[in-house]
């Protein structure tokens, strides 16, 4: 059920988040930058949501292949949307490279939960 505790973490870190980007972004925020917080608000609370269903099938479905995927999307998520917060916020442009990582863990943990419910079926 660790999955479940992460799961609802970034939840509640994406909900903060995202009332930040919506009522204390300073008035010189480029909308680009906007735009880039807000995808990396979505995709931390998608996955968030992901993550807790995930524990709720863990009794349903290969555990093996659901623990698997639960380890992609947190991790993904760190590195995808991380890595956009950290850009938008300032830090470092090669934080970039991150992205695309973030992102490719991220269609694995989905690709593996499909693979997990399809061998139950």
């Amino acid at each position: 059920m660790r999955v479940v505790v992460v799961g609802a973490l970034y939840g509640a870190l994406g909900v903060g988040l995202g009332a930040i980007g919506a009522h204390a972004l300073d008035a010189n925020f480029v909308p680009q930058n906007k735009e880039t917080f807000d995808t990396a608000v979505f995709y931390l609370i998608l996955h968030a949501v992901a993550m807790v269903a995930i524990g709720g099938l863990k009794g349903h479905v290969i555990p093996a292949l659901l623990g698997a995927a639960s380890w992609a999307f947190g991790l993904g998520v760190l590195l995808f949307s991380g890595s956009l917060f950290t850009m938008v916020l300032g830090g470092p442009a090669e934080a970039a490279y991150v992205t695309p990582v973030g992102g490719i863990l991220l269609l694995l943990g989905w690709l593996i939960t499909a693979v997990a419910a399809a061998r139950r079926i």
